[in-house]
């Protein structure tokens, strides 16, 4: 059986940074993730982050190239047909800029770094099913290459989203979940266009 501090499940961008931001702090960790990391770099995620964001990745060490790549945003335009644009001015009413930034970049500097620190991240790990949550020594079983395989922890950290099963695996007595709907979705489209200066919502 092998053995962490913390068990992150989820090789995204969340379970990475958690990873590195404890390595940071002499904790140990290992991710599992269910898909290969070609498939994980692959996808396509949005691209929007907020300065909250942007500030740790820099004070973790991880935004040099989030710095030389991304594009600072004073707000966000909302576009109505027939009405003049309406511009949220982040920049000026909360302090901060948006910052553009892909996803799918911030998850290739977090895979770089994680493998320049000897971070431990298991790929395709299969069928992980979480053992004695609720106990001060939970582990999860997995398979990997159609072998089984377990890891005992000191805790675990779910970051394998709402789908996940991390969340599954969460007691239905202490589930809590806040939620609100909106009579509407957003579409987001990729374009080879030209940039513009801030982002832009269109209805």
């Amino acid at each position: 059986m092998r053995r962490t501090q913390v068990a992150i499940i989820g090789g995204g961008p969340a379970g990475l940074l958690l990873s590195h931001l404890l390595h940071g702090h002499g904790i140990d960790s290992v991710v599992l993730e269910r898909q290969t990391k070609a498939y994980v770099l692959k996808r396509i995620r949005a691209g929007v982050l907020e300065f909250g964001s942007v500030q740790v990745l820099r004070d973790s060490g991880a935004g040099e190239r989030m710095d030389r790549e991304g594009h600072a945003h004073d707000g966000s335009f909302i576009v109505w047909q027939d009405r003049e644009p309406f511009l949220i001015d982040t920049k000026t009413h909360a302090g901060r800029p948006m910052w553009s930034y892909g996803q799918t970049a911030i998850t290739e500097e977090l895979y770089r770094i994680r493998e320049r620190d000897g971070g431990r991240i298991v790929e395709e790990a299969e069928q992980i099913q979480v053992h004695d949550l609720t106990t001060a020594t939970p582990k999860l079983t997995f398979m990997k290459g159609g072998v089984a395989d377990s890891l005992a922890c000191d805790f675990i950290a779910g970051c394998d989203g709402f789908h996940g099963v991390s969340r599954q695996s969460i007691p239905k007595s202490v589930l809590r979940t806040f939620e609100r709907a909106y009579p509407f979705g957003w579409l987001g489209i990729m374009s080879e266009t030209p940039p513009v200066g801030d982002v832009i919502y269109a209805r």
